[in-house]
């Protein structure tokens, strides 16, 4: 596991009030990664098979009452509502996602089904037993202390809940810890895990792990094209409006996609079960 200590809950809180604009004018309505199964999807298309994935190894069912944990503006929140017809609740730590997915989801007509939380997924309470699953894309990297929130989550599945993950993990290696803490820097994430950490901190919570997907090779590409819209863009030079840490930022796009290439990093899609 690889830590840094530079890495604070308000500069998370910061990055994401501020950073929401940028994203969407760089990469659209879901700020994650895209998955690409033969190499020519559009990105949004790409984007659009990753929540597919997820859905699938979730095994979403209609009627599922799930929490996307670290939401973002409720892309993934709101397609759980609207295509799956899931009771779905997202949480943010940022109140401009927030407010940004509550308007999508009224504009797309989910408002009922589809709600939105601005609070520290790591402090927030739910009754026991209150989901039947719980989905988090890219965020369980700004957690800080991981194994505790994942003994918290396990609490509030159902007997039979799902845990879905998807994850930028770390590596062992002097080498690769050293390219991966770069990106934990620039992206502000207190600490990477392994594949390995992972499935011990399921296992920790009481959880039994069913399946561990490599995936990097079929996301790699979604810094390649970030990269080069703020080449072609004006993105860059409104990130000098952010500040030096906005501008580290997109600087560092490629350090991202270099880190997968050189196997510095792999980013992981995880499913662990509740035992009936």
């Amino acid at each position: 596991m690889i830590h840094c200590p530079t890495v604070t809950k308000s500069a998370v809180r910061a990055h994401y009030d501020l950073a929401t604009p940028f994203y969407r004018l760089l990469w659209g309505v879901h700020i994650h990664h895209g998955l690409w199964e033969d190499g020519t999807e559009t990105p949004n298309r790409a984007q659009m098979q990753l929540i597919e994935r997820m859905a699938a190894t979730a095994r979403l069912e209609p009627g599922n009452v799930v929490l996307d944990v670290g939401c973002g503006t409720g892309g993934s929140t709101i397609e759980m509502a609207r295509r799956h017809g899931c009771k779905a609740t997202g949480i943010t730590l940022s109140p401009v996602q927030r407010m940004w997915a509550t308007w999508s989801a009224e504009f797309q007509g989910v408002g009922n089904r589809a709600r939105f939380l601005c609070h520290d997924a790591e402090t927030l309470t739910f009754p026991p037993e209150s989901f039947d699953v719980i989905w988090s894309i890219e965020c369980t990297e700004h957690l800080f202390d991981k194994a505790a929130f994942f003994k918290k989550a396990a609490g509030w599945l159902r007997p039979g809940g799902r845990l879905a993950i998807c994850a930028w993990l770390a590596v062992d290696g002097a080498e690769a810890e050293a390219e991966a803490l770069k990106v934990a820097e620039a992206f502000l994430c207190p600490s990477f895990g392994t594949a390995e950490d992972y499935q011990g901190w399921f296992r920790d919570a009481g959880l039994e792990n069913r399946s561990c997907d490599d995936l990097t090779a079929r996301v790699a590409a979604t810094w390649d094209i970030c990269h080069q819209r703020v080449k072609k863009t004006g993105v860059g030079l409104l990130g000098w409006i952010g500040g030096r840490d906005m501008k580290e930022f997109l600087n560092h796009f490629q350090t991202l996609g270099n880190a997968y290439r050189n196997g510095a990093m792999r980013y992981g899609l995880f499913l662990a079960e509740k035992p009936k």
